[in-house]
């Protein structure tokens, strides 16, 4: 691999976009499926990026506009990257997979981990896990009881009016050492009965309460902040670091749930976390990454001092090959922070990668290259 200096030019001459098959109900299908995304400096050296869940109207603003404008763009800095992207329409998914690929390829190219070139500090992270709402309260506590089996500190239950301070308790009184934070969904409203759910909620020592109203509704969250000894956590409402601004500045809460694919990429994401931790506000690295592409910068995003939180990790028990090497997972409840290796650290499976690719799009300045469907895309890559 060249070593290259941060003045050095990058030029992405090759670009590859991955429609993967995932299984729903034990049929493929590809709606709303993962997409992975290479960028390469036609040098050998590639980088990745994930985009979780890509709808119709994603994939074509991928394939149409956001990556083919990357193709005709230089940059020195992958902070530089997104100036190709600044007249389109604003899609912060799309958008994180390329920022995300720009970034490890240029911390591949120069031989540093990605989590040194976005300035991260630590060498291993505290492990959070979200559980779903389950069956019964019963069910809750058995699942809470696996995932501290495997290690987890944190656990972020989610909630809604009518299911919430009794699962607390519940959890609570099985685990009263577990850190519990619970994630409202926006489901609540300022009723009454809400109010008073969410002041018993209050009550009962939690990290922080996520989302309790809808996303565009500030100033119900400032009020509530105000009211709360619990700090209100947001994440749904955080959109781009100019909304993580304005919510600072009504005093929407107290901690930020900084998700680089809801942000637009690993550059906005940093300056959330700076201006978040410089607002006195703590900050998580929420994720909502379906494969290890897009968990390892999760990873490396929060190795930033200022995201103190536990990181976000699939919990014990989830289902799916990890599509990276080594696996992007928590070790009884820590993450080890990849420092040996250039990049995010992992590479890609390319075995288990063959199993899921559905669509492949090899892309060049002139335009697609080459497409690939199916048995074909796969049997591509099952080569590699």
């Amino acid at each position: 691999m060249a070593q290259t200096g941060s003045a050095t030019v990058t030029r992405i001459v090759e670009l590859e976009l991955m429609r993967l098959r995932r299984q729903a109900g034990g049929r493929s299908t590809l709606t709303e499926g993962p997409v992975l995304v290479r960028v390469s400096d036609g040098e050998g050296v590639s980088g990745w990026g994930e985009l979780p869940h890509a709808t119709a109207a994603q994939w074509e603003a991928l394939t149409s506009a956001f990556a083919p404008a990357l193709l005709h763009h230089s940059w020195q800095r992958p902070t530089e990257a997104g100036e190709v992207w600044a007249d389109l329409p604003w899609e912060p998914a799309v958008v994180s997979a390329l920022d995300t690929a720009c970034w490890d390829l240029w911390s591949r190219r120069r031989g540093s981990p990605l989590s040194q070139a976005l300035g991260g500090e630590r060498t291993a992270l505290t492990a959070g896990v979200t559980l779903p709402r389950q069956v019964s309260v019963e069910s809750v506590v058995t699942e809470v009881n696996r995932q501290v089996g495997a290690g987890f500190r944190r656990v972020r239950l989610e909630i809604q009016p009518g299911w919430d301070a009794d699962v607390v308790r519940a959890v609570q009184t099985s685990f009263p050492f577990l850190v519990l934070q619970v994630d409202a969904g926006g489901r609540y409203t300022e009723s009454p009965a809400d109010l008073d759910a969410l002041r018993v909620l209050d009550g009962l020592g939690l990290l922080a309460i996520e989302d309790p109203f809808a996303p565009e509704d500030l100033a119900a969250h400032t009020r509530l902040s105000a009211e709360l000894r619990t700090p209100v956590a947001l994440g749904r409402s955080l959109r781009s670091v100019e909304d993580l601004s304005t919510a600072i500045r009504a005093e929407a809460g107290g901690v930020a749930n900084v998700d680089l694919t809801r942000l637009g990429g690993l550059t906005p994401a940093r300056r959330a976390v700076d201006r978040a931790v410089d607002a006195g506000w703590q900050v998580w690295c929420g994720s909502s990454a379906v494969t290890g592409v897009g968990r390892a910068a999760t990873v490396a995003l929060a190795s930033l001092a200022g995201a103190s939180l536990p990181v976000e990790m699939p919990g014990a028990g989830s289902r799916g090959r990890d599509l990276t090497v080594p696996p992007v997972r928590a070790h009884d409840g820590v993450v080890p922070v990849p420092l040996a290796e250039s990049g995010s650290g992992h590479g890609v499976d390319f075995t288990a990668l063959a199993e899921r690719v559905e669509l492949a799009l090899l892309m060049d300045a002139d335009g697609v290259r080459e497409t690939r469907r199916g048995r074909d895309a796969r049997a591509h890559h099952d080569r590699r």
